[in-house]
């Protein structure tokens, strides 16, 4: 970022002193003269804490659907703050009717179970479907991302692959303290290549437990899954006995009222959902088919799942009242709506600029690849001039404009950006595009 940030420097300067990195989460560092500290937020507007105020479309990486600090989610919580309190270790009726909300929403869910976040989300399902299945290896998709747990954070390295040859890509760790054997019990297959899958239930069939997937790729750019291969893994887990978990996390109760699956019309055993369940707030679940969530008891053989913060009143209430207004607004409309006109406001630079580019992913949380074609899976990526990208979003971030610098990550829309100026929109892109094409 060029505008000079002593504040944010000073923060960063004190912040080293106290955490690695000076952050609290490795992914908020953008570098000794980019990192970002803020002093408030709003509707769809952050303010850092050198004043300056941006429109942001990275929304914490999709939590928030309506806005930030919006009061119909905000007031609900402080009443259950204020009259019933924050946490007991025990139940309350709130929990179910958070999963009386969902299961109006979502046909694929039976019985639930609440988390504190995606990873937990993910750890609960795949740990459900091991022990419903009596097996242990999980399929997961090239490029789709399942939460920081060491089992799933393993990498197809397509930044480093050499795609003039037939050769895979390497598959490598997030970083160090990843044990090997994390790797045992993991295979890793292209989305969209049906002939993979095959490969695949034909050598380990009798010990998939379960195909693990984002149906639409929250950390590779909305790159999704087509109709043909969503089909192909329902059928084929249903041939085999495995599980079909759709990781939801980013796509749940934002894409549409029922997630992806309602895009589809395809229904997985097991569903994980976070991110825009609470407007913000730390809420997260997992759940699907009874039969299957009932293999959770303590009886011999069955799986245990719990949590300390699991169904507090904070996260459940936030959940309460965000999933009452998805459900029963057309707040999900107008952010498709909204979507729609950004991603033409933005093709109109592109094509003034002789740019090739096309779009990935719903409305709600789209992808922008410069390339003539859409990217049907990570490799295709590869092609993509994703260096292009990261200067365009970097100066866009210079003129008051958040997203995250990486053509992986899509942009998000909130409630609250149908109050922002397309036009002020079209001229920051344009500045941006002319300021990128010249750094070439």
């Amino acid at each position: 970022m060029k505008t000079e940030k002593p504040q944010s420097n000073a923060m960063l300067k004190r912040a080293h002193t106290n955490m690695p990195m000076g952050v609290a989460d490795s992914y908020r560092y953008w570098g000794e003269d980019n990192t970002v500290f803020l002093s408030s937020m709003k509707g769809c507007t952050i303010t850092d804490c050198d004043d300056q105020t941006f429109v942001d479309f990275r929304l914490a990486y999709g939590p928030i659907i309506l806005g930030y600090r919006d009061e119909r989610v905000d007031n609900e919580v402080i009443n259950a703050i204020t009259n019933v309190g924050t946490i007991s270790g025990f139940s309350t009726g709130l929990d179910s009717d958070v999963v009386e909300l969902v299961k109006s929403l979502c046909p694929n869910i039976d019985k639930m179970r609440f988390a504190n976040s995606g990873t937990e989300a993910v750890i609960g399902a795949v740990r459900t479907a091991r022990g419903f299945t009596k097996r242990n290896k999980i399929v997961v998709v090239e490029g789709g991302f399942h939460g920081l747990h060491d089992e799933v954070m393993w990498k197809s390295d397509v930044d480093n692959w050499d795609d003039s040859t037939e050769k895979s890509p390497e598959i490598i760790p997030f970083g160090a303290g990843i044990p090997q054997s994390t790797r045992e019990h993991q295979v890793s297959v292209p989305l969209n290549d049906i002939t993979a899958i095959d490969a695949v239930f034909a050598e380990h069939g009798d010990d998939i437990a379960a195909v693990l997937i984002e149906p639409i790729m929250g950390n590779c750019g909305s790159i999704a899954s087509t109709q043909d291969y969503m089909q192909k893994l329902r059928d084929v887990c249903d041939t085999n006995g495995s599980l079909l978990i759709m990781d939801e996390v980013k796509t749940g109760f934002r894409v549409a009222k029922g997630g992806a699956q309602e895009l589809y019309g395809i229904y997985a055993d097991l569903t994980t959902y976070a991110k825009a369940m609470g407007n913000g707030y730390p809420v997260a679940a997992f759940g699907g088919r009874a039969k299957v969530m009932d293999t959770i008891s303590f009886d011999k053989g069955g799986v245990t799942h719990g949590g300390t913060y699991t169904a507090n009143m904070v996260a459940l209430s936030a959940a309460k009242a965000t999933l009452t207004l998805l459900k029963e607004t057309d707040a999900l409309a107008t952010i498709a709506s909204v979507g729609k006109k950004i991603q033409t406001v933005l093709s109109r630079v592109f094509t003034k600029f002789g740019i090739e580019h096309c779009f990935a992913g719903p409305d709600a949380m789209f992808g922008v690849h410069f390339g003539s074609e859409v990217p049907q899976n990570y490799r295709d990526w590869k092609q993509t001039n994703s260096d292009l990208y990261t200067q365009f979003a970097m100066n866009l971030i210079d003129n008051g404009l958040m997203l995250e610098p990486d053509s992986r990550e899509p942009w998000f829309i909130c409630e609250a950006h149908k109050t922002m100026d397309l036009n002020w929109l079209e001229q920051v892109a344009e500045q941006s595009m002319a300021a990128a094409i010249k750094a070439q």
